[in-house]
């Protein structure tokens, strides 16, 4: 069934972003850690910003606090940020090298027409219909904009399903493959039509 080894070749992708962002979500750990747990450096800082304070004890520490945030909160954008650049380089770098991603590749598929443009039309409408909108929503929502972020969440939500039910029509092509004009074929299929023509000719 060609729609279940797309939604296969999804999910092999999928796994790899996933496998992808824990590893920032480790390393922004620590970043975070490492900055938390810097007591010398926080307490010549807060000493500072107290002797400066001229008595106000309660703005100094809270300046403090927000200070320490805002580096936090940064280091998560950084994460989110590098996270839906390396997912837009894997698709269009795969796209554009060998016409498949590895969940393709492992499914018998590929994406046909093959050119640079396509494969960057067709990365950037997979890589935020699957990680950008969704990560713009947990940044949102990290920032305290509640409502702004559920909001963010239910276009996400809404782009993935544009992109993804459409697979299972007729037609069998994503909301990517029509953004590119591209189409995804089985590999065994093109091989066997192109041997037919090369006989019939």
């Amino acid at each position: 069934m060609p729609a279940l080894r797309r939604a296969t070749a999804w999910v092999i992708d999928f796994a790899l972003v996933a496998g992808l962002a824990s590893l920032l979500a480790v390393l922004t750990f620590n970043r975070i850690s490492a900055l938390v747990t810097d007591v010398p450096g926080l307490a010549a800082r807060g000493g500072f910003d107290l002797l400066t304070s001229r008595g106000d004890v309660l703005d100094a520490s809270a300046g403090l606090g927000t200070s320490l945030w805002d580096t936090s909160v940064g280091y998560v954008r950084q994460a989110f940020g590098l996270l839906v650049l390396a997912a837009f380089l894997y698709q269009w770098a795969c796209l554009a090298l060998a016409g498949r991603t590895a969940g393709k590749a492992l499914t018998g598929l590929k994406v046909t027409p093959r050119t640079p443009r396509r494969a960057a039309l067709r990365a950037a409408v997979t890589t935020a219909t699957d990680v950008a909108v969704y990560a713009v929503a947990c940044v949102l929502l990290l920032e305290g904009e509640i409502l702004l972020s559920v909001l963010v969440w239910l276009v996400a939500v809404v782009l993935f399903l544009l992109n993804a039910l459409p697979v299972l029509g007729a037609r069998r092509r994503s909301l990517a493959d029509r953004a590119a004009g591209t189409s995804v074929a089985s590999v065994e299929l093109s091989r066997f039509a192109a041997t037919r023509r090369a006989r019939t000719s």
